[in-house]
């Protein structure tokens, strides 16, 4: 009986272990993940906030003053563009730009750090390199799609209803 109940223990093991497999190999769940190509022709820019400082502060980042994606303490996203010159901004106690250019099939990484700022957080974005986001991607998450496209959605109603109101 004792010999049985190993076997079966084994077993048990072999199956949980066996389709678990598949999710600690996935890059996304192990958090190893690598960002792949962009479509053809077009150019991806990934987004990170890899610190802690700021914890409760957003990065929301913006282009011609449209909210195209969020990342919070330990997030990134990816985003997909068209080649040429993009100027995406950020805001906390100031707004920070940065100009970036993109070139088809390429992916460009753009960092943001929370500066302490009089009453409160600074996001500021600089550029960066593929060698850093992958040291810091093992501690990162992407950000949620479902929430960021909540955020931008509640950014947007806010904007038309400020524009609205004027």
């Amino acid at each position: 009986m004792k010999i049985v109940s190993t076997i079966s223990i084994g077993v048990f093991a072999v199956v949980c272990l066996g389709s678990f497999t598949p999710a600690l190999a996935d890059p996304a769940v192990a958090g190893t993940m690598t960002v792949g190509t962009p479509p053809a022709g077009m150019s991806q820019v990934v987004f990170f906030r890899p610190s802690a400082m700021g914890m409760a502060v957003s990065c929301n980042v913006r282009e011609n003053g449209k909210m195209i994606g969020t990342t919070n303490n330990g997030r990134y996203f990816v985003l997909t563009t068209t080649p040429g010159v993009h100027e995406y901004t950020t805001r906390g106690e100031k707004t920070d730009e940065i100009h970036v250019q993109t070139e088809a099939d390429e992916t460009t990484y753009v960092k943001c750090k929370i500066a302490m700022g009089i009453m409160a957080g600074r996001p500021n974005l600089s550029p960066s390199t593929k060698e850093e986001f992958e040291t810091r991607v093992a501690h990162m998450k992407p950000s949620d799609p479902e929430k960021m496209a909540h955020a931008i959605a509640e950014d947007d109603a806010h904007h038309s209803a400020a524009g609205a109101a004027q």
